[in-house]
């Protein structure tokens, strides 16, 4: 196996302790700090050149997010890293039961074209700052930023503990039959199935954050001016090419009505008469992309936008209208600036027709009514839930972000990441005196023993709580 090298090298300086100290963990963090500064205007240039990324929305969620993870990991490590000391039962007080964080060892982390910095970047945070070595794989089909990532990661981080591997799916295959101690992967559920297959050969635990059909629901009150921007912000930033992009609309045939203006309105306010002169709106990552997503238009009818450029890769911010749930549109996920509507009867149809669905990685909600949100929350399940706005949960890293089911395994971001890198190692350090104490637990057994034993073990239950 071309990699085997490369895993033993990194596993050896694992098993040396060189990651474990909290000094060398931040040094290396810091480190990252200094990439995102020092190459910001490079990586602003190459995920323009891969996907005509508006430099706005590359800072935002490429550079200024990942410095926000980075920032938080190191304000809190210390905190983290420390053993967390847990409940003891009578006969262990004078003991020390607590809950150590140990690193996996030599973890593995696979990155999309998507957000080809974010998403390879926040994870390896977590996996440096739990004290592991990481190799890192960047996507092919964003070249630009997988060859800025190749040459230039290397001069910052430990090269005897941290690698970038290059290449597409054969390269990918072969680095999947080495044995990893952790496998954090983000891409399609297709994909995820082969890279938990893989895993399983080994029994290394896997994350896995993948996509699919983000549903968001319009009640009939809800001020359609601001779910309009709100909704056309987040479906079309990247050029539609986000995993949690609200990836279809519920709402009754009088809000399909009132809204279409109103998104209208604020395609034209965000993009100007022509969107394909817009500075801010992204193209479409590759030829292959372009053509599926393109196909898609035929479904519903074509209500605003739809022209488009296979030459640039230009697909204008699309609406489509009346589309049926047997249309292609909703046999798949987007992952382009196409936005369909689903008319439905009310709120119970809505979720309804969610449920019906494999779990999303999130789910959208508008209205003006909180109990209708709540409702849409209470009786749904995805990954992550925003009320009233598109995209946000995903900025703050107080909040774990994972998929549930077909949407992904695991959660990330802030201490999460930290925790998904990390193995919670139980442990119990008993006094080597007062042996009198485990007498009770030590053949020949006795009832008198066996009440002295209930008497120090027993958990009762309390009373109960009641919810407020």
């Amino acid at each position: 196996n071309p990699y085997a090298g490369l895993v033993s090298h990194l596993r050896a300086s694992w098993l040396s302790g060189k990651t474990r100290p909290m000094e060398y963990r931040v040094a290396q963090l810091e480190a990252l700090g200094r990439f995102l500064d020092e190459k910001k205007q490079e990586i602003l240039e190459a995920t323009e050149l891969d996907m005509g990324k508006p430099s706005f929305e590359a800072f935002f969620s490429e550079i200024l997010l990942c410095k926000n993870e980075l920032n938080v990991t190191l304000n809190n490590l210390c905190h983290w890293m420390k053993d967390e000391h847990v409940d003891k039962n009578l006969v262990m007080q004078l003991d020390s039961a607590f809950i150590r964080k140990d690193p996996y060892g030599v973890v593995l982390i696979i990155a999309p074209w998507n957000y080809p910095i974010h998403l390879f970047l926040v994870p390896l945070i977590g996996a440096i700052a739990a004290g592991n070595c990481a190799i890192i794989k960047p996507s092919e089909i964003s070249k630009n930023t997988e060859r800025l990532v190749a040459e230039t990661l290397s001069c910052y981080l430990d090269t005897d503990c941290f690698a970038v591997v290059t290449g597409g799916v054969p390269e990918t295959t072969r680095l999947l039959e080495n044995k990893f101690d952790y496998i954090f992967f983000t891409g399609s559920p297709s994909v995820g199935r082969i890279v938990m297959t893989a895993a399983a050969k080994h029994l290394t635990p896997v994350t896995l954050e993948l996509g699919g059909k983000n549903p968001c629901y319009v009640s009939d009150t809800c001020d359609v001016t601001n779910v309009a921007q709100r909704v056309v912000w987040g479906r079309f930033f990247n050029a539609g090419q986000t995993c949690i992009a609200p990836d279809y609309l519920l709402c009754t045939v009088e809000m399909q009505d009132k809204l279409m203006p109103a998104l209208r309105a604020a395609i034209t306010e965000f993009f100007g008469p022509n969107p394909r002169e817009s500075p801010d709106f992204g193209r479409i990552v590759s030829d292959k992309h372009f053509r599926r997503i393109r196909a898609l238009l035929g479904s519903g009818r074509v209500a605003i936008g739809g022209q488009t450029d296979e030459a640039e890769r230009y697909i204008a911010p699309t609406v489509l209208a009346d589309v049926l749930p047997s249309d292609p549109a909703m046999q798949e996920e987007i992952f382009g600036p196409i936005l369909p509507i689903v008319v439905i009867a009310n709120m119970d149809e809505a979720i309804d027709f969610i449920n019906a669905r494999p779990r999303p990685l999130a789910i959208y909600a508008f209205s003006c009514d909180s109990k209708v949100v709540n409702q849409v929350l209470e009786r749904t399940s995805s990954g992550g839930f925003c009320g009233n706005d598109t995209l946000m949960h995903v900025t703050l890293t107080s909040l774990p972000f994972g998929g549930i089911g077909n949407s992904g395994l695991g959660k990330y971001h802030g201490k999460f990441t930290f925790d998904t890198f990390s193995h919670h190692r139980g442990c119990l350090h008993r006094n080597m005196g007062l042996e009198t104490l485990n007498a009770p637990r030590y053949p020949p057994y006795t009832q008198q023993k066996l009440g002295l034993l209930t008497t120090t073990f027993e958990v009762k239950r309390r009373g109960t709580c009641t919810l407020l």
